[in-house]
């Protein structure tokens, strides 16, 4: 069984700085990408930023220049570094991992944490 946990949303100000964490633990073999998600009350899940496992990054333009994605392959862990943010950064988030285990691939996600950027 695969797990992703993720730590470190909360309260912010607008132009104020969070960090969030993701750590997948269990019988894994490969973490082809890893990523942060997010869904807005009343809006659907909308990609924020992934990262590949060769380090190459992608970013919703929304967060382009604010949002940085780093990802610790020795760790299995994903960190998201969200500067500037503005009230509509507000929503959970919600860390996924496209994961093999066991010869299958599939795509996992952790239960979410909670950012609200207040302005």
């Amino acid at each position: 069984q695969v797990r992703l946990v993720e730590s470190g949303g909360g309260l912010a100000q607008a132009g104020g700085s969070l960090r969030l964490s993701c750590a997948a633990s269990g019988s894994i073999f490969r973490i082809v990408a890893m990523g942060w998600y997010r869904q807005a009350p009343g809006k659907q899940r909308e990609l924020v930023a992934t990262i590949a496992e060769t380090g190459s990054t992608n970013y919703a333009d929304s967060v382009k220049g604010r949002f940085t994605i780093s990802r610790d392959n020795a760790k299995n862990t994903v960190l998201l570094q969200m500067n500037s943010l503005k009230p509509e950064d507000t929503g959970v988030y919600y860390c996924n991992g496209d994961i093999t285990r066991w010869g299958v691939r599939a795509d996992y996600w952790g239960q979410g944490t909670q950012v609200t950027v207040s302005s």
